[in-house]
């Protein structure tokens, strides 16, 4: 028996473990995972190993149903199965977001808990900021989670002021600080590396005290008379908890729905399905699911014998190891007008106002960057060797409307729900994409910069490029190589599945505290907001339930 049984020991799961044991040591908290421990797994520690986790035994290896407006194919999205959970596997980008998105999430729940200013303190916590000047309102110094800028990190790339240049083109100005709520702008990447090393969940904050359980996998929160009193996992173990204690569900956006859908708690049809008893009619569970976008381009360098990527002989400098292959990290809104129209198409006979939210800000629409290599280019029939003859491009639309869902494929939990995004089904999010198609376009292709850097774009057989590109042709490029950036949530949205407490609407003691609360898209990288959920449901259960 435990006070607090926490299901999933992923980033959010390992977080609440650990500050609850640090916060209340007398209490008793069991942590389950469905994946091993990975401590000392050989292709952690080193971030650019990560690949070699993907279709790995710690990949769920999930692939998404057949994707409509992406060429009925599906998709692969990557999930870890370990302790840790996506700390594992990411790219390190400590990208926070901006403060807009986080307001608008705050008014959609009304609590303010959950707008920028009332995650600030949670965003402080979780970390050691890079910059011992930066403003002390926005930032913090003695978190578990070490960050690095690449000029903090000593890495210092042949196309880092050329590169710079280019991005001007859109108009933007430098940045020097877009984790501070403000992103857009064209700003240094930072990542959450320490000393080039990944700073694995479970490191960062200890689990001593806690009682952890790996390769446990749950079946099912067990509800009586409307309140959660333990969990069953799949080999039939039970673990209860005591008069007063928590379950919280900390699965990730695509276990989550599974879980509470087990339980009998989601959408009676969905159940019905599945021969489920229903505990509660949320028919919101599983739904409301959204996902970020992205395309990768790829370009011939004119001149690759100077070293500027990847591969070549000639690409290497101190610190390289230190952090990914790129300088900077740009983020942009587009223009309002034909946006508007977009938003009318998909709004039908509803007037879009200029104070539509996508509108008024302005708002970080896209995210986009270079990186001095070639990588996964085989997903669009390329064969692009890692030479450092060229490099990539790639832009991501931050804000999608397109919506999607998780829903159950099986009663059996070792079985993976059905995933699917939506992906690319809405007329703004088509809009947006080709909007961030074209500006790369312009910036390679119709800039003294861009013309003097490459000779020609890698583009998939069959299909076109170009500055003057027609929208379909964009599309055909996105419906072939648009794929996921690994930032799900929204399946148990705030506000529709759980309260601003995190607490399950109609179960006692049952809360979910992870990104499948979050209720609408983030312009952000979402490893920064999970620790601050995290951060704040710790608050949350000691104020609310431990007081």
């Amino acid at each position: 028996m435990a006070d607090i049984i926490i299901v999933g020991g992923g980033t959010a799961g390992v977080v609440l473990a650990s500050r609850l044991h640090q916060r209340r040591p007398e209490l008793s908290i069991l942590l389950l995972e469905a994946g091993p421990d990975v401590s000392d797994h050989p292709h952690v520690a080193i971030p650019s190993e990560a690949a070699h986790l993907h279709f790995s035994d710690l990949d769920w290896k999930y692939m998404t149903v057949p994707q409509k407006h992406l060429n009925n194919v599906p998709r692969y999205n990557c999930a870890i199965k370990g302790l840790s959970g996506g700390t594992i596997i990411n790219t390190g980008g400590w990208i926070r977001g901006d403060a807009l998105d986080y307001d608008k999430w705050a008014h959609e729940v009304g609590d303010e808990r959950w707008s920028y200013n009332g995650l600030l303190p949670y965003f402080r916590r979780t970390e050691t900021h890079h910059d011992a000047n930066a403003d002390p309102e926005q930032h913090g110094f003695e978190g578990p989670i070490h960050t690095a800028s690449v000029s903090t990190s000593g890495r210092e790339y042949p196309l880092r002021e050329k590169i710079l240049k280019l991005w001007t083109y859109l108009g933007l100005e430098r940045n020097a600080d877009a984790n501070n709520g403000h992103p857009q702008g064209i700003a240094e990447l930072v990542e959450n590396w320490k000393d080039g090393k990944r700073q694995v969940a479970s490191n960062a904050y200890p689990l001593e005290g806690v009682k952890v359980l790996t390769n446990k996998l749950v079946q099912r929160i067990i509800v009586e008379d409307g309140v959660a009193t333990g969990v069953e996992l799949t080999d039939g173990e039970v673990h209860t908890i005591a008069n007063g204690g928590q379950v919280v569900v900390s699965a990730g956006a695509y276990r989550t729905p599974q879980v509470l859908q087990l339980s009998g708690i989601g959408n009676l049809a969905d159940l019905a399905k599945h021969g489920i008893s229903p505990t509660v009619n949320l028919p919101e569970v599983g739904r409301n699911f959204h996902d970020h976008l992205l395309l990768f381009r790829y370009w011939k360098l004119r001149e690759p014998e100077k070293g500027y990527a990847l591969g070549s002989p000639h690409f290497g400098g101190p610190n390289y190891d230190k952090g990914g292959p790129v300088d900077w990290l740009v983020t942009s809104p587009v223009p309002c007008g034909p946006l508007k129209a977009a938003l009318q198409k998909d709004l039908g006979a509803h007037e879009v106002s200029d104070d539509h939210p996508l509108l008024k800000g302005p708002r970080s629409h896209l995210e986009m960057n270079f990186l001095y290599g070639a990588f996964g280019a085989e997903a669009q029939g390329l064969q692009i060797p890692l030479d450092g003859t060229s490099i990539m491009t790639f832009y991501m639309g931050c804000l999608p409307t397109s919506r999607g869902s998780v829903t159950l494929s099986s009663t059996d939990a070792t079985q993976p729900p059905l995933i699917d995004p939506n992906y690319y089904s809405t007329e703004t999010d088509r809009h947006i994409m080709r909007e961030g198609f074209r500006m790369q376009s312009r910036l390679m292709l119709d800039t003294p910069e861009g013309k003097e850097l490459i000779s020609d774009e890698h583009i998939p057989p069959g299909l076109s490029g170009g500055l003057y590109a027609s929208d379909e042709e964009i599309d055909e490029r996105i419906k072939l190589g648009g794929m996921t950036t690994y930032h799900p949530g929204g399946s148990a949205a705030m506000g529709k599945v759980v309260d601003g407490s995190l607490r399950v609407f109609g179960i006692n003691n049952l809360r979910v505290a992870d990104a499948s609360v979050i209720p609408q898209s983030l312009a952000s990288h979402y490893q920064v907001i999970v620790y601050a959920i995290a951060e704040q449901a710790v608050d949350i259960i000691l104020s609310e339930d431990f007081s």
